[in-house]
């Protein structure tokens, strides 16, 4: 039954993680998709404004908007997966609801982890790996591809994340890079201040605009200030408090795909630990990640460009929203550690 589903999906569904950053360390599995079915249909389920991390890759033939936080939109994308009449789904998320769109979407055969009382809308799947009574904590990406292998695909040796861009999204950066007064031979500095998870993981941004001018007077750097939805507060405040010339990308609503030749073009990026952390790594630019409540063990593959800066607390890693206390770990990492490491880094690449 497993093997007649593997060896000739004519439609395969792929459910897509929900944060940018895990969007992006999907790649590798999408790449062990892709080469193991080179003839099947691939559809993702992606949330609408994220698709444009993965539409000028070569991995999907399509996207079904992830609309299911409610009911209509649960119905509507289960709908969806109906019209595709796809044989086979791979989940790489973990919620119940993600496997009951599928089955009810009336996909023959779906995989991913057995876990969370969701076993009984899934055709198979790995178990995750557990030491007593506790889950065996890996990266992400690994994380994804146990699922290809438990389906006895063969995993690329190299887990390097990918992202792609067009012709037209790259234009479009030109002519922006233009506007900012930014040269050919400039070095550029990307700040990402915010952090879509929550505000404890956060660096404060008087620290963000302190380290701007450092930027600025000792590397001789130009500041490209990245925000996202929501975030335009964070990026008004560094700006404010800053007396370093800062670009301030937000009035040109840079989106996720654009995000993409922006991140590119700098020759560094300092971020906390957001999705735009995952971009640099899969453009290969050099990428210092300030680091509060998450455990640094989910991220650690890929690290060859990458400085991470992280202060252990009694209470980390707490993955908490907010921090309920004096948000120390992060109030704690200074400007010039942060400086320090990207001259290491600038050093290193040339």
């Amino acid at each position: 039954m497993i093997e007649k589903a593997i060896n000739r999906p004519d439609t395969l569904i792929i459910r897509c993680p929900n944060w940018v950053g895990d969007i992006v360390m999907a790649t590798p599995p999408l790449d062990c998709f892709r080469e193991s079915f080179p003839k099947t249909k691939i559809i993702g389920i992606v949330k609408k404004n994220a698709q444009g991390i993965l539409r000028d890759g070569p991995w999907l033939d399509g996207f079904i908007d992830c609309d299911d936080k409610s009911w209509a939109g649960f119905w509507r994308m289960t709908k969806q997966i109906k019209d595709h009449k796809a044989d086979m789904a791979v989940l790489l998320t973990n919620s119940v609801r993600s496997a009951l769109s599928t089955w009810l979407g009336g996909v023959k055969y779906t995989y991913s982890y057995r876990q969370n009382f969701r076993g009984i809308f899934l055709s198979g799947g790995p178990k995750p790996i557990r030491n007593n009574s506790r889950t065996v904590l890996m990266p992400t990406v690994e994380c994804y591809l146990e699922i290809c292998r438990w389906l006895g695909l063969n995993v690329p040796e190299k887990l390097q994340p990918r992202l792609f861009i067009n012709q037209q999204t790259r234009q479009r950066a030109e002519s922006l890079f233009q506007k900012y007064g930014i040269q050919k031979d400039d070095i550029v500095i990307g700040l990402n201040p915010g952090a879509s998870f929550g505000s404890s993981k956060c660096w404060p941004p008087e620290y963000f605009a302190e380290l701007a001018k450092l930027c600025e007077t000792g590397l001789g750097a130009k500041i490209m200030l990245f925000s996202g939805p929501g975030e335009e507060s964070i990026a008004k405040v560094v700006i404010a408090k800053s007396r370093a010339d800062i670009i301030d990308t937000s009035d040109d609503k840079v989106d996720l795909e654009l995000l993409k030749p922006f991140i590119q073009r700098c020759n560094l990026l300092i971020t906390n630990d957001t999705g735009p952390r995952h971009y640099a790594v899969a453009l290969d630019v050099p990428v210092v990640v300030i680091m509060g409540p998450t455990n640094p063990d989910y991220n650690a593959t890929n690290l060859e460009r990458t400085i991470v800066i992280r202060k252990e607390m009694d209470c980390s890693p707490c993955h908490k929203k907010v921090c309920p206390k004096e948000h120390q770990c992060m109030t704690e990492i200074t400007a010039t550690e942060v400086f320090t490491a990207a001259k290491k880094l600038l050093k290193e690449q040339n």
